[in-house]
């Protein structure tokens, strides 16, 4: 348990970021999953008009540090892939 005012602060703090960070998250992965499953079903096209979405909430995600740029980068690049295979099937 914290003892001093600002500790008591920090973890005040430290709950308000966790749920703010889960959230971007949340909506990060459930972009991501709305492609994979586009792509899954065979809806090429749903699968490039999400791409730009996921984009979107997974460099909001890197922007505010909720997840490391390089795992942006990465998560862009595989998805990027996965819908290029799914157009040209």
């Amino acid at each position: 348990m914290p003892h001093t005012d600002s500790a008591k602060k920090r973890v005040r703090q430290n709950e308000q970021r966790t749920l703010r960070n889960r959230a971007v998250k949340g909506n990060m992965r459930s972009a991501i999953r709305q492609v994979r499953e586009a792509v899954a079903g065979g809806r090429a096209a749903e699968a490039a008009a999400g791409l730009s979405l996921a984009y979107k909430r997974i460099d909001k995600a890197a922007k505010g540090h909720v997840i490391h740029a390089n795992t942006a980068a990465n998560q862009k690049r595989r998805l990027a892939r996965l819908v290029a295979s799914a157009a040209g099937r």
